[in-house]
């Protein structure tokens, strides 16, 4: 064989040799593995939102009414005409509150709010618009000037007197809940001369409203009180009113009884529904025998009146 041919052949089983290794190596190379899922990372549960707080009201929501409202024991309570004008007051041991309406509120909104860090949210709000009552017009004539608007020194003195013992009777807050069974009328028999909010116009001056009801009986009727309660004030020396008993029924829940005859009680003593707490009379600013019988909610004027039809509606359900 000439030198050329086996130079050739040599080649030949050279690239044949190549040829073969890189099909092993072709062979022998992985095949690319399927790309790797993860799985998503869960997303943390989200705390359940707070409960509202409750709250739940009954009664007579007219102008000079008044509700009881239950939430939690201890529990404040908003009370007002909108979020800019409210106050707060606290609900008893038992989340018991009483809200009166003031004769000329026209609108008013109860809310109870948690303390912090509670577990509670604010309960919904709870809104009432009033219709207005027609109110009427209330004339008296022939008044002592110095029972309406002409006082010497002398009586200005007595009546500062008579409004700082009457701010005081006011001010008690009995732990008592004689309200909760309602009110009846603290005369048997009588005939209404006044009703609740009439314009008073004394002499031909227009003056405060009337903010009680004027029950006309003789002299000495019993006058028996229309819930259980603790009396705040018994006194004998009141300018305007001549003799007076106030019954704080808890809450700072308070009924009046003026120009009384004759006073049976005394200042501190609990009193029972139907127990007689004084006689009519005509003290005081009056032109007859008359129990004026008037109805406070801290500072807010109520009609007593209406409140007894309160008593009357849930006695019928019962």
């Amino acid at each position: 064989m000439e030198e050329g041919e086996r130079l050739m052949l040599r080649f030949g089983l050279f690239l044949l040799l190549l040829i073969g290794l890189a099909g092993c190596a072709e062979a022998q190379t992985p095949a690319t593995a399927p790309e790797t899922l993860t799985a998503p990372t869960p997303i943390a549960s989200q705390p359940a939102p707070p409960r509202n707080m409750p709250l739940e009201c009954e009664g007579i929501f007219e102008q000079g009414g008044l509700a009881s409202c239950r939430t939690l024991p201890n529990t404040t309570v908003k009370i007002g005409r909108s979020d800019d004008d409210y106050y707060t007051e606290t609900s008893n041991d038992d989340g018991i509150i009483i809200i009166g309406f003031d004769r000329d509120e026209s609108r008013a909104f109860v809310q109870a709010v948690p303390p912090k860090d509670a577990e509670f949210a604010p309960s919904d709000k709870l809104s009432f618009d009033f219709t207005p009552r027609d109110w009427d017009t209330s004339r008296i004539d022939g008044l002592p000037p110095s029972q309406v608007s002409t006082f010497t020194e002398a009586q200005l003195k007595r009546i500062r007197a008579s409004s700082a013992k009457k701010k005081t009777g006011f001010a008690s807050r009995a732990e008592t809940m004689g309200f909760l069974d309602g009110f009846t009328l603290p005369i048997n028999e009588f005939r209404k001369t006044t009703n609740f909010g009439a314009q008073r116009i004394l002499n031909g001056e227009p003056k405060k409203p009337h903010y009680g009801v004027d029950l006309a009986a003789p002299i000495g009727t019993p006058i028996m009180a229309p819930a259980d309660g603790i009396v705040s004030l018994a006194d004998n020396d009141l300018y305007f009113e001549g003799a007076m008993v106030l019954l704080d029924h808890g809450q700072g829940l308070i009924s009046m009884y003026l120009h009384v005859n004759d006073i049976l009680v005394e200042d501190g003593q609990a009193v029972k529904r139907g127990e007689t707490i004084a006689t009519v009379g005509s003290k005081g600013r009056s032109t007859g025998p008359h129990l004026c019988w008037r109805l406070k909610w801290r500072n807010r004027n109520l009609d007593p009146e209406l409140i007894t039809k309160w008593t009357e509606r849930a006695q019928t359900a019962r």
